[in-house]
């Protein structure tokens, strides 16, 4: 299985693509898109950015599925809007490309890859290096993305052993579709 994870981010947008074969992970790919060589006003022109991004990595990597980060709501409710619109473009270019998209919050993601849920950046970027047997750090954009690829290969495995005894009824469960619980 082949996971494309996104950290989405107006001005960055994180991306990363592992392989989960046989419970084994291995790096495929990893990087940012970046909106800042446009205006910070020109939000349509960041979004068309975004959304192009999106879909040229899903159309290069050929991703069997997509994890993308759930937007917390922040203290400034403008900056929570503009996250907002940044990860809808996301998803709505993955859904483009056909992809079935899991949602997590950056507190699974965390404690998924790093053992607790407000492990600092840093510590994620460690944790991704060491997981996928890394010669470097992976810049953070890019590691959050890694670990929400990662998180997910790790669900989407336990959700088809569930299924597969009887325990799951759907394709998906609200885990993997909404991703919400703690």
């Amino acid at each position: 299985m082949k996971v494309l994870g996104i950290d989405p981010g107006l001005q960055t947008t994180g991306f990363g693509v592992v392989d989960f074969n046989a419970g084994q992970l291995s790096y495929v790919a990893s990087g940012t898109i970046s909106t800042t060589h446009l205006p910070r006003a020109d939000i349509a022109a960041r979004i068309g950015v975004l959304f192009d991004g999106i879909s040229e990595i899903a159309q290069r990597y050929r991703p069997d599925c997509a994890a993308l980060e759930i937007v917390f709501v922040n203290v400034n409710p403008q900056s929570t809007l503009l996250l907002g619109q940044a990860r809808g473009a996301c998803l709505a270019a993955l859904v483009h490309q056909q992809l079935d998209v899991a949602e997590y919050t950056a507190l699974q993601m965390k404690k998924a890859i790093a053992g607790h849920g407000k492990a600092a950046k840093a510590q994620v970027q460690e944790m991704v290096k060491r997981l996928l047997n890394l010669p470097g750090l992976p810049g953070p954009d890019a590691a959050d993305a890694l670990g929400l690829a990662i998180t997910h290969a790790h669900a989407a495995r336990g959700m088809a052993l569930m299924k597969d005894a009887g325990m799951v009824r759907a394709k998906s469960s609200g885990m993997l579709r909404g991703g919400r619980g703690g």
